[in-house]
């Protein structure tokens, strides 16, 4: 491998109670405005969110001769205890997350603590072991299922190990097609680095423009492209990893039968078993072609099966979702189409990229033309791609007026999704209105898979009082009926702290039993994000778990 070394240089800092780049907050959009109160009725404006510099934490928990141990690990100026460093790593960016930067007194990490490279990484994980100080570690802060908690745990005091100093690519093999990336690299990073030596890694989910390279193998990232270049766990063909006991360097050739594969158990661990610091994975040649093709569908269920066909048939587009007949209107709300929003259908999006495009996207229209699918030319899918990362912030623009909104998300195969989804959807809608709120609830499928696809789901709903206790009681509500219809607790939010009491459930105690085994051995003193992944104890039921909320 030559060795690059190569670095760009980083995006703003997100914002610390909301989405993304501040400069890039927006206002809801005029048709949307109109459209809110025929979905929700009257909602009412929350009051004002506490100010940064109004917030109170308490102060750090640290002695001070911890405070110099972790100092001469990664320098003074790389251990911070401001309330502002320590607030912008209190958690990730969930609705309720959201909700509770919202309040004057917040929990907050003892220290933010920044680590240059995985010796220093392994430094610091030592010391927290020796001395019994939690590691939380931080990556872009994107997470959406509790998994950047400041939880201590049993332990005194909870540090946020942030990487992203482990930033840039570190070696490119381009006869292999491979490149090992830092951690703490994001993904705009890498695709601007490897694309300096012609090569892209093609993976863009919606938190792509903060989420890092380490974050991405952490918590089991799919990104949008997924159907053409694979999920992100698919894409890794090596690890280097720090663990409170020791290191790891995994993935020595590009296949082996030499015992169970230990990359994999690192894949979705979220941080409980060691600390990613370099990611080694599979690139491509830049793609020389994009082309766009949307579709409209007579419904949802009817788009299901264009795209199973699609899925079954293979060598289909790079990109294809499906939107269905709620999420489709407020999309053409937001382009300020009411008019269209009001009328009824399925919409779809394609996206080609590589070789072979015409042959590909022939056999794609003949097999969704085959479930009614009508082709509506480029403009909506080139429309898409041009704000697929802009969710967030029209999600920031709901919460500030009044408008709860959040999304979840599962798996399943073809013939259960139909009653995967209605279950869902009628859990939802039935617990927020056994709250007094009215609720309007969009799904699409993401992710295509031979077998079966994901369902990703945004609920609006304008809940009076309490939001975060009504939403905790629906969600346990929606986690346990999407078990029993046969879904997955997460097909690529992960598990963090939201999911882990109903993980028990879809692996088995024996699952659970393995999991415990692997973290006693790597991390006895249980100093790695405490609660995430694994519950601390076992649930009696899943809708008994501990409230987050204050």
């Amino acid at each position: 491998m030559s060795d690059a070394r190569d670095r760009v240089d980083a995006d703003p800092p997100m914002r610390w109670n909301g989405w993304g780049d501040p400069a890039k907050a927006k206002d809801l959009p005029l048709a949307v405005r109109t459209l809110l109160p025929l979905l929700l009725g009257r909602v009412r404006r929350p009051a004002p969110a506490a100010e940064l510099d109004a917030v109170r934490v308490a102060p750090p928990a640290l002695t001070a001769e911890e405070l110099d141990a972790l100092r001469a690990v990664v320098g003074e100026a790389h251990v911070e205890l401001s309330a502002e460093a320590r607030l912008r790593h209190a958690g990730g960016r969930s609705t309720p997350d959201l909700l509770r930067r919202r309040a004057p007194e917040q929990l907050a990490p003892d220290a933010v603590v920044r680590p240059a490279d995985h010796g220093e990484v392994l430094a610091c994980l030592e010391l927290a072991h020796a001395r019994g100080i939690a590691v939380i570690p931080f990556g872009g802060g994107t997470s959406v299922v509790g998994a950047l908690d400041p939880e201590r745990g049993a332990h005194h005091a909870v540090v946020s190990l942030d990487l992203r100093r482990l930033t840039g690519l570190l070696a490119l093999d381009e006869l292999s097609g491979e490149a090992v990336l830092g951690a703490g690299t994001t993904g705009p990073e890498a695709e601007a680095l490897l694309a300096a030596h012609g090569f892209e890694l093609g993976h863009y989910p919606q938190s792509f423009r903060y989420a890092t390279i380490g974050g991405f193998a952490a918590a089991r990232s799919s990104g949008q492209n997924s159907a053409g270049y694979g999920r992100f766990d698919t894409m890794v063909t090596g690890l280097r990893v720090a663990t409170p006991t020791g290191e790891l360097e995994l993935g020595r050739s590009p296949g082996s039968a030499a015992g169970p594969d230990l990359v994999r158990v690192f894949l979705g661990s979220e941080g409980i078993f060691g600390v990613i610091t370099e990611v080694r994975l599979r690139v491509h040649p830049v793609p020389r072609e994009r082309v766009f093709e949307a579709w409209t569908f007579p419904d949802f269920a009817a788009g299901a099966e264009g795209l199973r066909r699609v899925a079954q048939h293979g060598g289909g587009p790079t990109v294809i979702r499906l939107s269905d007949e709620a999420e489709t209107a407020v999309s053409l709300a937001q382009l300020g189409k009411l008019g269209k929003a009001l009328a009824k259908g399925a919409s779809a999006v394609t996206v080609y990229e590589g070789d072979g495009i015409e042959e590909r996207r022939a056999r794609t229209s003949e097999l969704l033309r085959a479930a009614a699918g009508t082709s509506s030319g480029a403009g909506a899918a080139a429309d898409w791609l041009a704000g697929r990362f802009d969710g967030p912030y029209l999600r920031d623009a709901l919460l500030d007026a009044g408008v709860f909104c959040e999304t979840l998300e599962t798996a399943t195969t073809w013939s259960k999704l139909p009653a995967l989804r209605e279950a869902v959807e009628r859990t939802l809608r039935d617990g927020l209105g056994a709250a007094g709120a009215k609720s309007y609830v969009m799904c699409h499928v993401s992710h295509i898979y031979p077998t079966g696809a994901s369902l990703y789901f945004t609920v609006l709903a304008g809940i009076r009082e309490e939001p975060l206790g009504v939403w905790e009681r629906v969600k346990a509500e929606v986690n346990d009926a999407i078990l029993a219809a046969g879904g997955t607790i997460s097909h690529h939010h992960a598990v963090g702290r939201d999911h882990a009491p109903w993980l028990p459930s879809e692996i088995g105690e024996t699952g659970i039993r393995i999991l415990r085994a692997i973290k006693r051995e790597l991390d006895p003193r249980a100093i790695l994000n405490p609660g995430a992944v694994i519950a601390a104890e076992p649930a009696a039921h899943p809708a008994s778990a501990p409230s987050r909320e204050g």
